[in-house]
């Protein structure tokens, strides 16, 4: 995809050093760093930014570095460093947003339903803040509901996934008829298609619940909140250009 840009190098620079930290610092790291639920004592500002150069194993950081080295240069050279920064954080941050926002409907659906089901708003929070000792409590609340308040509560978000969702947008609105190919296709499909077919799978599996792409554990409202973020940002810098060679 031609010459990578420094902008790229550094911020691939960036999360491999996190990912060895993490490695080394282990829990400390993400309890630190990761974006926790904003209910959870581990909840920090700071981690709306940091959780972008987490990554949970050796497969998701690779799978996002490299589609950050595919299409973060070719953005950048297209619409310059200052707006590539600008839309990439951009997307994170959306990202980050949205899926905090589902998860607290999550969230507070469960805990309408531990109500409904005669427990106090005590002892609904004791029950999450000291699950290891109250499971046989938990025991009495359906399934579904005493997973929603724990995954919610407890699993933090890291990965990189919703900004470069924001870069793969954008790539998609600059260059929609762009041919791509896929490892074991050797049929070339076009930007707009490959890119809104993956973005289409994330909204499926979102609403569905379903887990055709990736780990049950996906930040798929992540990924759709990077996108929606880019391809808007995208669409309205071309549509306003001023510069048909250059956005700077």
């Amino acid at each position: 995809m031609g010459r990578i840009t420094e902008t790229v190098k550094v911020l691939l620079i960036i999360n491999v050093l996190f990912f060895f930290g993490s490695q080394f610092l282990g829990d400390l790291s993400y309890r630190l760093f990761a974006l926790w639920f904003p209910e959870n004592v581990n909840f920090q500002v700071w981690q709306l930014l940091t959780h972008m150069f987490m990554h949970g194993d050796l497969s998701h950081i690779l799978f996002n570095m490299f589609a950050l080295y595919m299409f973060g240069s070719v953005l950048e050279q297209s619409i310059g460093q200052q707006r590539f920064l600008f839309l990439y954080f951009s997307a994170g941050l959306g990202a980050a947003g949205l899926q905090i926002l589902f998860s607290y409907i999550d969230y507070n659906s469960a805990f309408n339903a531990a109500l409904e089901a005669g427990f106090s708003v005590n002892q609904i929070q004791e029950m999450i803040y000291n699950y290891s000792s109250t499971q046989q409590v938990f025991s009495a609340l359906p399934q579904n509901v005493s997973s929603d308040l724990l995954s919610n509560y407890y699993t933090p978000m890291v990965g990189a996934s919703g900004a470069i969702f924001g870069a793969l947008a954008a790539f998609a609105v600059i260059y929609p008829n762009l041919p791509l190919y896929i490892i074991f296709i050797p049929i070339p499909i076009k930007a707009k298609y490959l890119i809104g077919g993956y973005f289409a799978i994330n909204v499926y599996s979102a609403v569905t619940g379903s887990t055709l792409l990736g780990p049950s554990n996906t930040a798929y409202w992540a990924h759709i909140g990077g996108a929606v973020i880019g391809f808007i940002m995208m669409w309205y810098w071309k549509k306003n250009q001023f510069n048909a060679n250059r956005w700077n």
